[in-house]
């Protein structure tokens, strides 16, 4: 698969996986995993790149004895939902296209 593409792809994945409620880093990762296979590694990478890109935002809060990061999904981060969910039209359009049966004449 592109690179590219499965970047966004991930990236959407995290985004809904905190659209509903706040969520911390494995929990995350054990909500995703009927789905998908994420390494905490490229969980927080991709957290990172959405907080920079201020589709989420991060807050510390204390449990049991320790910080814990929650992760919270901004107005743009919701847009960039609802744009996928838009662009995921055109490409399941496109995959129909690609896979049509050969006619042979």
């Amino acid at each position: 698969m592109d690179i590219q593409l499965k970047r966004g792809l991930l990236d959407v994945c995290v985004l809904a996986a905190i659209r509903n409620e706040d969520s911390y880093g494995y929990r995350i990762i054990k909500d995703m995993k009927p789905y998908l296979e994420m390494s905490e590694s490229t969980l927080y990478t991709i957290l990172k790149r959405l907080e920079a890109a201020s589709l989420l935002t991060v807050r510390s809060a204390e449990h049991d004895g320790r910080l814990r990061k929650y992760y919270h999904i901004t107005a743009a981060g919701i847009r960039r939902l609802e744009d996928f969910k838009e662009d995921w039209k055109e490409i399941l359009a496109i995959y129909q296209f690609v896979t049509r049966e050969e006619r042979h004449e």
